[in-house]
């Protein structure tokens, strides 16, 4: 070993041969190789009974993590990020990164030019100006929805932290809410911070938002135009003050069952641009706050909807007074609202400018109410009245008399209205009108059949649109006094009438002068194949839309009658029908029928249909096969391989 340890090596070199002077001295060398020898001490071997530990025996506390940033820094560093796809990046870290993400402001972020120019990087500064450009112009075009168990307050976290790479929400919709750990106003500070660019805002049952949330979006939301809150009984008037007062272009609102909103938010409200403004269920909202939005001058509201409110007949009578500019008005289940009401505000002269009027579950409106407000709204095209029970036959001719531009009329459940009091209408209708729809009124009964019109009986030219449906009490009489009165009719909708049989269905035919365009006679299980053939022979030329559902004696040879004369049909509907194979492959026979809606839902079709429906569908866009156990699944799956452009149920 003293040679080893003597080597100086300057003139000592190694010969090749052994540095050991002994065998056992050598034996404590480990040998690599020919020439290379390593020096191996000996040691002695300790016995381990303790179990090894194979981990790192560094104190973890000392190790380097940027978790252990405190989050002051942390929010720092994260705010620094060049862009909007890294923060993206970053929040899905974990749920303190993403918390944080949430709580920078949009103002608080450091531009991406600021970035560039600290790194020196300048030759890339006019790409980032043209990038920042691009995503302010695509400011506010992303919805998202958010139902049921999916609305929680770490979705919308991470929805608001997600879109604002892309621009930010432009729309965002809350239906229903988590019950456990559902949206609070946690979750909407976080869409007010991260969302400046928000115009729609919708929240349904989403009983842990209050007015700290609200007052956020306020704050941080400043284009927001559309506010939808229903049953969201946290809310009271103090978020409404700051929505009015932050959000500038906020003209459209909606309150439904917001129980702790009351007459001091409407009046708020009237101070802004609000155009729209829905209430409905809010008990505390009464006549002050209605007087206060309407009468106010300085709002320029056009569309004014109030269901069940305890408003008296004060808030009708401003509303007919100050209501100048507006232009659809919707009134429902005013139950304190009396004969009075209706009367002052149709006298009131200030609804010049109205359009639409919708009437419903109001007791208090009557005959006289009818016909104050026919006077008094000059402008008034469309009029719908649902379940007024006090409006009888001498009240709607009183109405449409009175009124010189009605276009729409509309009525539903008014039992006391008959058949004299539609005849009445219009006989005495101005050239205006063009639709009427009653619907479900069971005072209309048949004619005797022996009572005819006088001969100097006025048409009614102008009407272009009849549906009368689910009326028990109306017949074949009836039909033929419609047929001499309105003789240029273009659609036509008979809709559940089983009272009606061909005899009566020919004269209305015969009488058009125009032409049917769309005809629904669904329900209607006295009509047979002779009321569509005559149809196909007197209106085929015109006829688009074509509805037979549920007429069980309509078969086949309507089919063969519609393939003959109908080549501009592209909408029918026989389900539940007599129709058969035959029929099907009838209608396939016509060359020049391109259908694009067909619907033999229940019928008695069976695979030999197959070659028909193939046919048939080089056109369609739509079949419906539901309820038809004579086709097999596997020729079913036929026909979606085959018709790969049309939607199919089955």
């Amino acid at each position: 070993m003293s040679k080893v340890f003597g080597f100086s090596g300057k003139n000592d070199f190694f010969r090749g041969d052994s540095i050991c002077s002994s065998i056992r001295e050598g034996s404590l060398f480990l040998s690599l190789g020919r020439h290379a020898d390593l020096y191996f001490p000996p040691s002695k071997r300790f016995r381990i009974s303790a179990p090894v530990d194979l981990r790192d025996k560094t104190d973890e506390s000392n190790r380097v993590s940027i978790e252990a940033l405190p989050d002051e820094c942390l929010f720092e560093i994260l705010r620094r990020l060049p862009g909007d796809q890294e923060r993206s990046s970053c929040a899905c870290v974990s749920k303190r990164w993403l918390t944080l993400l949430s709580n920078i402001r949009r103002d608080e972020l450091q531009s991406e030019e600021d970035v560039s120019m600290t790194s020196g990087d300048l030759n890339t500064l006019e790409e980032e100006e043209e990038k920042e450009e691009n995503e302010t112009e695509s400011n506010g075009y992303l919805s998202r929805i958010l139902e049921g168990m999916k609305a929680t307050d770490t979705r919308l976290v991470a929805i608001s932290v997600g879109a604002s790479s892309r621009g930010g929400l432009g729309k965002l919709l809350v239906r229903g809410s988590n019950p456990t750990r559902g949206v609070t106003d946690v979750g909407l500070r976080t869409v007010a911070r991260g969302c400046p660019a928000l115009r729609v805002l919708s929240l349904w049952n989403v009983p842990s938002v209050g007015d700290e949330g609200l007052i956020e979006i306020a704050k941080g939301c400043p284009l927001l135009e559309k506010l939808d809150l229903r049953q969201c009984p946290s809310i009271t008037d103090r978020c409404l003050a700051a929505l009015a007062k932050g959000c500038r272009n906020l003209s459209e609102v909606t309150l439904d069952s917001c129980r702790m909103v009351g007459n001091e938010g409407l009046r708020v409200l009237a101070k802004g641009s609000i155009r729209s403004v829905t209430v409905k269920d809010c008990p505390l909202v009464g006549d002050q706050g209605i007087v206060g939005l309407v009468s106010n001058h300085a709002t320029g509201l056009t569309k004014l909807k109030l269901h069940g409110l305890p408003v008296t007949d004060l808030s009708l009578a401003v509303i007919g007074r100050y209501g100048k500019q507006v232009t659809d008005l919707v009134l429902e289940n005013l139950s304190n609202v009396s004969e009075r009401g209706f009367w002052v505000m149709g006298n009131g002269r200030g609804l010049q400018k109205l359009i639409a009027l919708s009437i419903s579950s109001c007791e208090g409106v009557t005959d006289l109410g009818f016909d104050s407000i026919g006077k008094g709204c000059l402008s008034l095209r469309q009029l719908c009245v649902r379940r007024c029970s006090v409006l009888s036959d001498s009240g709607l001719v009183s109405l449409v008399k009175s009124a010189p531009s009605l276009e729409r009329l509309q009525l539903e459940e008014c039992h006391r209205v008959t058949q004299y009091g539609i005849f009445g209408l219009l006989m005495n209708s101005r050239e205006s009108l063009k639709s009427l729809s009653i619907k479900n009124c069971l005072g209309i009964k048949d004619l005797d059949k022996g009572m005819e019109l006088p001969s100097a009986t006025p048409p009614c030219e102008s009407l272009r649109s009849l549906s009368i449906t689910n009326c028990p009490g109306f017949g074949d009489s009836n039909l033929i006094v419609l047929g001499k009165i309105c003789s240029r009719l273009q659609n036509l909708d008979l809709t559940g009438l089983t009272g009606i049989t061909d005899p009566g269905l020919f004269p209305l035919l015969e009488g058009c002068e125009v032409g049917f365009i769309k005809v629904n006679v669904s329900g209607c299980s006295n009509l047979t194949d002779e009321s569509v053939s005559a149809l196909c022979r007197t209106h085929g030329w015109c006829l688009e839309v074509l509805n037979i559902d549920s007429c069980q004696k309509i078969g086949d040879r309507s089919l063969a009658a519609i393939s003959e004369n109908c080549q501009l049909i592209r909408d029918l509907d026989i389900s539940y029908s007599a129709v058969s194979d035959g029929g099907i492959a009838e209608l396939s026979h016509g060359d020049r029928v391109n259908l694009q809606v067909l619907s033999v839902a229940g019928c008695r079709v069976s695979d030999k249909s197959l070659p028909a429906l193939k046919k048939l569908g080089r056109s369609l866009l739509g079949l419906n096969l539901q309820g038809c156990n004579g086709i097999s699944q596997s020729s079913v799956n036929h026909l979606i391989e085959q018709l790969w452009k049309c939607d199919i149920l089955h």
